[in-house]
């Protein structure tokens, strides 16, 4: 047996799901500054919903309708490179988030040229447009929000490994769906909640019953989505076991759980 192969097949692995993980982290970020109304989405009028005596609609960001996915490659990362595979990624992610924020700043204070000012004058309809203010504008919102974000993503990452390996003590290695759904509940009401209050509230404009309102249901998806997706860790959990071979995830794993105790 050729021993360099699962060591090869692992750091394959590792840099894969860390892609994955870095690339839907960015895209949330920056795209995250919209705020959509499910409603209008389907056609339907503002439900209204009561929850926990709290009037609200559906209103979420874009970026929380692929968090989730942020967090099932956190959870795979963890189950087969434990403590220090989860933090090394985390950090590297947010050093990213912020390299690239700084970037984006960069770029927006730069004049723009007057034929791409011109060429992007209207909009559809014909009406003046400003296409150096809309991108600032968008792109500066993202700006904005990078302390919260920035705060909450650690946060809330570093809450989920370990909730994650808590529930792994607990349960061993049977019940994937419990540590990863129980890690995605506790770790996902923190960041729901914490880049509202830091972005919008701390350092915003908003209300505190907005910051809940929004949250509430950021949450509520979430969570919904985590369990709907609980079938998607199982089948990429069979896929890994299936490319490392079976004895050589079993020895992966094992050494993940064993990195928690170091």
């Amino acid at each position: 047996m050729d021993k360099s192969k699962p060591l090869n097949k692992k750091t394959f692995l590792y840099l894969l799901l860390a892609s994955f993980f870095i690339t839907n982290a960015l895209i949330a970020e920056f795209g995250g500054v919209k705020m959509f109304s499910v409603e209008k989405l389907l056609g339907i009028s503002p439900l209204q919903l009561n929850l926990f005596a709290v009037i609200t609609d559906l209103n979420l960001s874009v970026g929380v309708l692929i968090w989730p996915i942020v967090f099932v490659f956190s959870d795979i990362i963890n189950e087969y490179f434990g403590k220090k595979g989860v933090q090394r990624i985390s950090f590297i992610t947010a050093g990213m988030i912020a390299y690239s924020f700084l970037i984006i700043l960069m770029w927006t204070d730069m004049p723009p040229a007057d034929f791409w000012l011109k060429l992007n004058g209207l909009d559809s309809m014909g009406r003046p447009f400003d296409i150096n203010f809309a991108y600032t504008t968008i792109f500066r919102m993202g700006l904005g929000i990078i302390v919260g974000s920035l705060t909450a993503f650690l946060v809330s990452q570093l809450v989920d490994a370990y909730v994650f390996h808590y529930f792994k003590k607990l349960t061993g290695h049977k019940f994937l769906w419990l540590r990863s759904t129980g890690s995605t509940v506790v770790s996902q009401f923190i960041d729901s909640f914490l880049i509202l209050f830091v972005a919008f509230y701390f350092l915003g404009n908003w209300s505190i019953e907005q910051v809940f309102k929004v949250g509430l249901i950021q949450y509520t998806y979430k969570v919904l989505l985590a369990i709907v997706l609980t079938p998607v860790i199982y089948i990429v959990h069979a896929l890994i076991d299936a490319y490392l071979g079976k004895e050589s995830s079993e020895i992966i794993i094992e050494d993940a759980d064993k990195n928690w105790e170091k």
